[in-house]
């Protein structure tokens, strides 16, 4: 039998064809995708080395040792808690579809993923990155802008990245922002991050632009393709003076500085698109990590 016909056959009997035609139905993106079918290939493939041929010859038992393999082979909590997601959606999916008549993940349970509290730009690298004069070419309007929308709108490395030219309205100083799960956002984005825009459309970015340029596209790299995640962290590393600052940590700051001038936590949850409020409160207890700290180094008991 040919390696060709004998990976169908294992597709086959595990349906993996037909579960990826179900993911890319549900409209999920890309990079989910290829997260869940990954997740659930090497099961596949873990469970074959123990003689498992099918789905149904797994049970919650098969389940448990194969994240206690992963936990052993020193794996992320973060990504067993994904794969398990992956398990659990996967074999759902074969009772929906009349393959099994009951699923072994239905509660399988997963080691709580640890949330250390994120890092937060300090004034002085922020006052760097934001006050100091750049030069006006037009890689330096560009670092600008890129800066000024990711601290003053609070986004993803990723939804920054896939703005265009229409996602900004000047006029209502707001950005039309596609978050996780592709879910739209309005975002508010002050005035100097409006004028930094401003500059980079008008002035510069059509001088970086080629004929392979997408013309819907904000933000243009150096090869005039549609700027990307590593275009940002070189954008950050080279031109803050004093210390790395990774892009996720303006976006950190971003949601610390709100709350601590008064924003409402719901507010914050809208504006940053967190599903839960749960994700958002973790930037209270920053909040609250530095009052203390304040009080102990000015406090004469403190």
């Amino acid at each position: 039998m040919s390696p060709t016909s004998n990976s169908d056959r294992v597709s086959g009997s595990w349906h993996l064809k037909a579960y990826e035609v179900t993911l890319r139905a549900a409209d999920r993106s890309p990079a989910t995708q290829r997260a869940y079918l990954g997740d659930i290939e090497q099961f596949v493939a873990w469970a074959q080395k123990r003689d498992f041929a099918q789905p149904g010859a797994i049970s919650k038992r098969q389940l448990r040792e194969y994240l206690a393999f992963m936990t052993d082979r020193g794996d992320a909590r973060t990504s067993i808690v994904r794969r398990r997601a992956s398990l659990r959606s996967y074999f759902s999916w074969l009772v929906e579809r009349g393959y099994l008549g009951e699923s072994p993940a239905a509660r399988l349970s997963a080691p709580r993923p640890s949330s250390p509290l994120p890092k937060i730009v300090v004034r002085e690298q922020l006052e760097s990155l934001l006050d100091e004069d750049w030069g006006t070419d037009e890689w330096a309007t560009l670092d600008r802008a890129v800066c000024e929308v990711l601290y003053g709108a609070g986004l993803r490395v990723s939804e920054l990245c896939g703005l265009d030219v229409a996602s900004v309205d000047f006029k209502q100083g707001l950005l039309r922002v596609m978050g996780k799960g592709r879910k739209e956002r309005i975002v508010p984005l002050h005035r100097r991050g409006l004028d930094s825009l401003k500059l980079w459309i008008e002035d510069a970015r059509e001088e970086v632009a080629n004929a392979q340029s997408p013309a819907e596209a904000l933000f243009y790299n150096r090869r005039g393709h549609r700027l990307g995640v590593r275009d940002v962290r070189r954008i950050l590393d080279a031109r803050v003076a004093r210390g790395h600052i990774h892009p996720h940590s303006l976006r950190h700051t971003y949601a610390t500085h709100l709350l601590e001038g008064g924003a409402d936590l719901r507010i914050v949850q809208e504006l940053l698109g967190h599903e839960s409020l749960t994700t958002t409160q973790l930037y209270t207890h920053i909040s609250k990590s530095r009052l203390q700290k304040v009080h102990r180094e000015s406090h004469p008991r403190g």
